[in-house]
């Protein structure tokens, strides 16, 4: 992810063949040390993603090997209804080997990824806040300042920043502010535990409707994919309104990581939502979970002050940048 000089790379660029994924994965690993990524997370996040499009995985290949890549999609599958958010594009991700880089190939593999996005209508891209498979939430700028600097140089403006925060779980108990809260809560009607079957309507459909269809898909797939209902904690308040969730596991099976967690609006400032967050630690504790970590959250968000009050600290920071440019 970088630019140095002005010599003039070889590689050809081209898109996505059968043969280039083992090579694709090895480059990715050399050029992205600080996130790696495995086999099988390339296929299940990218070949077999429903919008992935071959033409649009742009691969430099020099001499037979693949020294670079810059994938660049658009929704063929909505996220839900029928929006195929034909405006939009996005970038999730490029690299370059580090034997192939100060000759210009990443600023040509973003062009390429660019004008492939261009041809199919869409003027406004960003990087890399696609759903639903993102691999980061952004840009770390701090591990790829020379990626930073290509993307600015290209029009890419920060839209926001996510941080991604971890606590250690080692020694964990749940706090007796926190019980007292969750029995005073209780004695007025509140209810917590793990939901039924029945219970998922309504979760999926608070998920959906008061915060993201995304959080409403991870849900449904990683339960029909065999996630356990004891990931997952949901509040009901005393009309029996369901009003809140917090849960783990829901993303790649990743038993620590936490999330989606959400709390009605008009239920913010209760203590509910710092109830159930420390009721997911808790069980996330009983199996054996080391650490609590997630990818995004506003690090001056109200979520972010609740998890830094739960012991949670911010181990990087992502930009979301974006691209907007004339028809």
């Amino acid at each position: 992810m970088t630019e140095r000089t002005t010599t003039t790379s070889r590689a050809a660029v081209r898109g996505f063949r059968p043969g280039d994924g083992p090579q694709l994965v090895e480059a990715w690993r050399r050029s992205a040390p600080a996130d790696p990524i495995s086999a099988d997370r390339f296929r299940s996040l990218v070949l077999l993603d429903a919008n992935f499009d071959p033409e649009g995985l742009r691969v430099a290949v020099d001499a037979g090997r693949v020294v670079g890549a810059a994938y660049a999609v658009r929704r063929l599958t909505p996220v839900t209804g029928t929006d195929l958010e034909p405006e939009q594009g996005w970038l999730p991700f490029f690299f370059v080997d580090p034997a192939a880089r100060g000759r210009g190939l990443g600023r040509r593999l973003l062009t390429d990824a660019l004008d492939w996005l261009h041809g199919h209508g869409r003027t406004r891209v960003d990087f890399s806040s696609y759903t639903p498979n993102y691999l980061l939430p952004g840009l770390d700028a701090a591990a790829y300042p020379e990626a930073a600097a290509l993307l600015g140089s290209l029009g890419f403006r920060t839209l926001y920043e996510a941080a991604a925060m971890d606590r250690g779980l080692v020694g964990y108990r749940f706090p007796d502010d926190v019980a007292c809260r969750r029995d005073e809560l209780a004695a007025q009607g509140h209810r917590f535990g793990t939901p039924t079957d029945d219970d998922l309507v309504d979760l999926v459909a608070l998920a959906g409707n008061h915060f993201t269809p995304d959080w409403a898909r991870a849900i449904r797939e990683c339960l029909t994919a065999g996630t356990p209902l004891d990931r997952i904690v949901v509040a009901r308040a005393p009309s029996g309104r369901l009003v809140g969730w917090a849960m783990h596991g829901a993303y790649e099976s990743a038993v620590e990581r936490f999330g989606p967690f959400g709390v009605l609006e008009e239920m913010r400032g209760t203590g509910l939502g710092k109830v159930l967050l420390h009721l997911v630690l808790e069980r996330m504790r009983a199996r054996g979970a080391h650490s609590a970590w997630f990818l995004w959250t506003g690090e001056r968000s109200p979520a972010g002050h609740l998890y830094r009050k739960a012991g949670f600290s911010t181990t990087r920071v992502f930009r979301v940048l974006r691209r907007e440019a004339a028809r």
